[in-house]
């Protein structure tokens, strides 16, 4: 039985500076490579100058794979990309889109073989939806509304749970419904560290931001906040 930990961790939104650094402490390398997987923006490159920009006060090695490439630029392959890497962190964007074009390229189970690898996995919004079973989403057009994901967690997910009024009430419904599997919100602010489906570890910015355990119990829809530590 491998020993190795399977450590995903999962913001309300972006991977601020203090999350990043907190990530690379998970990898327990001293200058950790990191990869940004960009794709849910499309590989933006005002999003990748802002993640390397990010990157430069911290202690890690920034790289970024993009997926929106010509066999003649890149000359290995995703995989090897990828297994090379102590962490992976996914961008916010659209989930939708993101889901469709790893399917495509095969990233979805290279995905799987890094997390199983014990490279840890990140990403706020849409890089955290990716790893649960399925969450809400406003990757299409008009309203908020359920996309399938990786499954890696076993768990329905809702980002952005303190910023975005109809978050909230529709994963509630979801929940309600038994359409979603009961499971994790996080506020902006708020990300959850699991070890396998375990949570280890919740951590915010900021005292009034958390992350919770939603289910239903009696048709009525229930939160646990669950304990934190503030990052300083």
């Amino acid at each position: 039985m491998s020993n190795t930990k399977r450590t995903i961790f999962a913001c309300g939104a972006g991977l601020l500076a203090p999350f990043l650094q907190h990530m690379a402490s998970l990898t327990g390398k001293k200058r950790p490579r990191i990869c940004l997987l960009p794709t849910a923006v499309a590989d933006s490159p005002a999003f990748i100058e802002t993640w390397l920009t990010r990157c430069g006060g911290l202690d890690i090695e920034p790289h970024v794979q993009k997926v929106f490439i010509s066999s003649y630029d890149q000359k290995i392959s995703f995989e090897e990309s990828l297994l090379s890497m102590d962490g992976i962190v996914v961008s916010g964007g659209n989930t939708l889109n993101m889901m469709a074009i790893w399917k495509a390229q095969g990233i979805d189970k290279i995905l799987r073989k890094a997390w199983d690898q014990g490279i840890v996995l990140a990403g706020g919004s849409a890089g955290s939806l990716c790893w649960f079973e399925h969450g809400t989403t406003d990757s299409r057009p008009i309203e908020i509304t359920t996309v399938d994901c990786l499954g890696f967690l076993e768990a329905s997910h809702c980002p952005h749970y303190d910023s975005e009024p109809t978050r909230r009430p529709l994963y509630h419904n979801y929940i309600r419904s038994g359409t979603f599997k009961p499971g994790y919100a996080c506020d902006d602010y708020a990300g959850i560290v699991f070890e396998g489906n375990t949570v280890r570890q919740v951590v915010s910015l900021k005292e009034e931001c958390n992350a919770y355990y939603v289910y239903a119990e009696n048709g009525e829809v229930k939160e646990r906040i669950l304990e934190k530590v503030v990052l300083k």
